[in-house]
């Protein structure tokens, strides 16, 4: 499972860096047809799409470099939470990116799960110091 898990955490660093990485570079993105491509259109020229780009990037950058993997998988769950959003509303056709990339992301989490679980805890334990 060790394996299994490293492979997911690199493969997922990369479509983070990849994505984030290449926001810088496209200034003028393929026209969207509908919502998606209004929605498109607002982020690159709001220059949103920069921020989201360099959050993604140090996200992938910190899986591949296995630091701070903890952190970057919370964050990361924020992006694919918006990415289904988006897909599943506007974008229906391209919906197995999220997919593909949650199920990368699930892979990785498991291996952290008992760090994630005072998180999901009702009334958690507060130390005291």
């Amino acid at each position: 499972m060790n394996v299994v898990t490293t492979i997911a955490r690199i493969l997922l660093g990369l479509i983070f860096i990849v994505a984030g990485g290449s926001d810088f570079f496209v200034s003028n993105p393929p026209p969207v047809p509908g919502p998606a491509g209004a929605f498109n259109d607002l982020f690159f020229k709001s220059h949103w799409v920069l921020f989201i780009g360099a959050a993604q990037f140090v996200l992938g950058a910190f899986l591949i470099s296995n630091r701070f993997v903890p952190v970057a998988l919370i964050m990361l769950a924020a992006f694919l939470y918006n990415s289904f959003a988006f897909h599943i509303t506007m974008l229906p056709s391209a919906l197995f990116a999220p997919i593909i990339a949650s199920v990368l992301w699930l892979l990785v989490a498991w291996k952290y799960r008992r760090l994630f679980a005072p998180i999901f805890a009702a009334k958690p334990t507060i130390p005291q110091g």
